[in-house]
């Protein structure tokens, strides 16, 4: 009876261990996502779209969704520009309330919330993300935001 209970109690500390050790892998993913983000936000703080864009998929198979479908990340950065032509339309990005969520070692989704400080408005709005792991990092393949 002794032997079972101790071999029960190493195989729950070894599943323990184990579930940690996804855990932290997760953790590690989700800040590394968050840092790509936090770089974003930087960058269009201080009026560098093309730094902006860093955070994206440099591919012509990224996808933009927003009141039309774009695709490519030279066309996506094109559509920034002229949007974003003056440092006042810029504003302050914030991104708040993000969930990051991760889907396998190399793939996660993000779903949050944007905002810009203007001084005539503060426009917002939500984001879904889904991100893939790279040889360089983390970057945006598919950006839905509304």
């Amino acid at each position: 009876m002794k032997r079972h209970f101790l071999m029960f109690t190493t195989g729950t500390a070894m599943f323990l261990l184990m579930a940690a050790g996804v855990s932290a892998q997760e953790t590690k993913a989700q800040a590394a996502i968050r840092k790509v983000m936090e770089d974003q936000a930087a960058a269009w703080n201080r009026g560098d779209i093309e730094g902006f864009m860093q955070g994206y998929w440099k591919s012509e198979k990224l996808t933009f969704v927003s009141t039309r479908v774009t695709r490519g990340w030279q066309q996506t950065l094109d559509n920034y520009r002229r949007s974003y032509d003056t440092r006042e339309k810029m504003g302050t990005l914030t991104f708040s309330d993000l969930e990051i969520s991760i889907l396998s070692k190399d793939a996660a989704v993000v779903l949050g919330s944007w905002s810009l400080k203007r001084a005539n408005d503060a426009p917002g709005g939500k984001f879904t993300l889904i991100f893939r792991k790279f040889k360089e990092g983390w970057r945006v393949v598919h950006d839905h935001t509304s």
